[in-house]
């Protein structure tokens, strides 16, 4: 069947319900004999419309797992666990995936169909009755749904593009097409023309204060701050196809600047601020609570209990429970062990940001092998939800205000060549709360180009760990090869206990200790019970050699011991065993899709 076509029908099957819960928000309900003119004719049925929309940004093959928790590995933080297997999400994160491999069908397919969807909204709500001849108010509420599916839009091609590079620019329903055969469009066509239409939606989607809404719903601020993230893709480096080498997009001092102006726009509106907390932050997304300061800027709600609304955030990845806890689920999306050594002792987000233990199967807590670190901002224990369930309802952070911050330095360094003391200022913001209590330690922050870029690259890597946003900034930067070439270094490093690693404890000795869910993952590592040699103090443990022997009553765990040549290098084990520079920074488009349409290229050696 074509693509498009199947997009088509799929997308005219079902549309939803109106009430403004976050569950009823996105429940689908099918209303099939629904024509175009009739869904568009009041602002419930266009807002109905609209959530079918919003519906195809969650769920297992979008912001449910696949889109974030599969595809954003394997940087220079996390990885999957497992063996390499081309044909799953183990081939994906060692750069290695087949073009048979589902896992890449769906989540395509997914995304074209959210692009349907939005496109039926965008034709339809200016021809609507009610948007020409209607009310103040009502044509106030049908621009906002217009900016909305504007924005979603911007969202779905913005995932292709950072996924499969170029790809079909599809801008009116495909029954609106004279043939659904679309070949691939240019990157940055497709950019202009999103940056274009989110400059529109800005203009329509009221700002947070105004907008009665929680933050799984669009407003102005998640409009300007994926306006300026797409800018600096746009201005960035990517995978092009002829010839087929990493090259820097056109005009990027432009695109920089629309950035600087909508980071800045948000930074002074006032709307949102970070957290005094950082744990606080991800804690509010487990129970689907908006944290105090309003970081959490734009959500993908999760709900349900299923795969297409609910997400296996905090099952799939985070930290790990056993099988036999209260408990099951984490562990899946593994910490690369030289990320938490990228962290330093004053760093509150290290222990938040790597799980270095684990709830055993008896509810207690005990310390990780090196090698099976995870991810920790995502925690089961920190829901309500017990047993086996793998749907928990935690929602998954797509903007925060630390990265519109973090963003309006780096385009304002690119625009003055040197940052700006407001530049500066936003950069300290995000460092000192890293180091909130300890600032003395926060270090100082450059003031060339160069030095703040690098900086501004490093603080990254420190403050989205596991938020599936690492190996897209290394692929605009033009230094996801680098970063995977000195990771293997680091670890080969770590495994020799050389240069910085030096002192890093070869095994640890610890006793299992209680495990209260409540408290902090700082306190809750700290107070695992771990045998501190004499004269050095207990935050020293993981910087200073383990003595010779195991004292009595201590269990023993690999800690750098843990990582071996296989770790490193093995073809089934190793960590991005299959990256190839000028090929792997994408993915191939899945097998199926490229024979259903005769127009449509797989590319990129592919």
């Amino acid at each position: 069947m074509k693509l498009n076509r199947l997009i088509y029908i799929v997308s005219c099957l079902a549309i939803f319900s109106t009430a403004t819960s976050c569950e009823d928000y996105l429940s689908p309900e099918n209303i099939s004999s629904s024509n175009e003119a009739q869904q568009f004719d009041s602002t419930a049925d266009t807002f109905t419309a609209l959530i079918g929309v919003y519906n195809q940004i969650i769920g297992d093959d979008a912001y449910g797992q696949r889109l974030n928790l599969y595809y954003p590995q394997s940087g220079d933080d996390f990885k999957i666990s497992g063996d390499y297997n081309c044909n799953d999400r183990r081939g994906i994160s060692t750069y290695g995936a087949c073009t048979s491999n589902p896992d890449l069908n769906k989540p395509f397919l997914k995304l074209y169909s959210g692009i349907e969807r939005a496109n039926l909204v965008i034709k339809n709500i200016p021809l609507s009755p009610v948007y020409q001849t209607g009310s103040a108010s009502d044509k106030a509420l049908m621009d906002r749904y217009l900016g909305e599916a504007l924005t979603l839009r911007a969202q779905f091609y913005y995932d292709l593009i950072k996924n499969w590079g170029d790809v079909p620019m599809q801008m009116v329903p495909s029954s609106d097409l004279e043939s659904v055969y679309l070949a691939k469009t240019d990157r940055d066509v497709i950019y202009d023309k999103i940056i274009e239409d989110l400059a529109k939606a800005s203009q329509l989607v009221p700002w947070k204060s105004k907008s009665n809404t929680t933050n799984v719903r669009i407003t102005k601020a998640a409009v300007k701050g994926l306006r300026a993230r797409i800018a600096l893709a746009r201005a960035g480096y990517s995978l092009r196809r002829n010839p087929r080498i990493m090259a820097k997009g056109s005009n990027s001092q432009t695109y920089y600047k629309i950035a600087y102006d909508e980071c800045k726009d948000i930074i002074m509106s006032g709307e949102h601020s970070l957290n005094p907390s950082f744990e606080a932050v991800f804690r509010a997304l487990h129970d689907n609570t908006e944290d105090a300061a309003k970081e959490v800027i734009f959500a993908v709600g999760a709900f349900g209990g299923n795969a297409a609304t609910d997400s296996k955030i905090g099952y799939f990845n985070g930290m790990k429970h056993d099988d036999n806890s209260s408990y099951k689920g984490g562990g899946n999306v593994l910490a690369i062990p030289v990320y938490f050594y990228e962290f330093s002792k004053y760093d509150v987000r290290r222990d938040l940001s790597v799980a270095v233990n684990k709830v055993n199967n008896d509810n207690l807590s005990e310390l990780l092998s090196g090698a099976l670190w995870t991810d920790g901002k995502f925690r089961k224990s920190w829901t309500n939800i017990t047993g086996t369930s793998q749907n928990l309802g935690i929602d998954w952070p797509l903007l925060r205000y630390s990265d519109v911050l973090l963003m309006f330095a780096e385009a304002d360094n690119e625009l003055n060549g040197a940052p700006s003391p407001d530049a500066i200022g936003a950069v300290k913001l995000v460092r000192d709360r890293a180091y909130a209590g300890n600032l003395a330690q926060a270090g100082s922050i450059p003031t060339d180009k160069s030095g703040f870029f690098d900086f501004i690259v490093h603080e990254r890597l420190l403050e989205f760990g596991g938020e599936g946003l690492r190996k897209y900034d290394l692929i605009r930067w033009n230094l996801l090869a680098t970063k995977i070439a000195e990771t293997r270094q680091n670890l080969t490093n770590f495994l020799n206990g050389t240069g910085k690693y030096a002192n890093v404890p070869s095994v640890i000795y610890y006793k299992i200790s209680p495990y209260d869910r409540t408290k902090t993952a700082q306190a809750t590592l700290s107070g695992i019970d771990v045998y501190v040699p004499a004269g050095v103090n207990k935050s020293d443990v993981f910087y200073t050699p383990a003595p010779g022997s195991q004292p009595f009553g201590y269990k023993s765990v690999n800690w750098r011991a843990a990582v071996s040549a296989a770790y490193i290098s093995d073809p089934l084990k190793g960590y991005a065993q299959y990256f190839e520079a000028n090929r792997k920074e994408l993915l191939p488009i899945y097998n199926d899709i490229i024979q259903s349409n005769y127009n449509l290229t797989q590319d990129y050696g592919y």
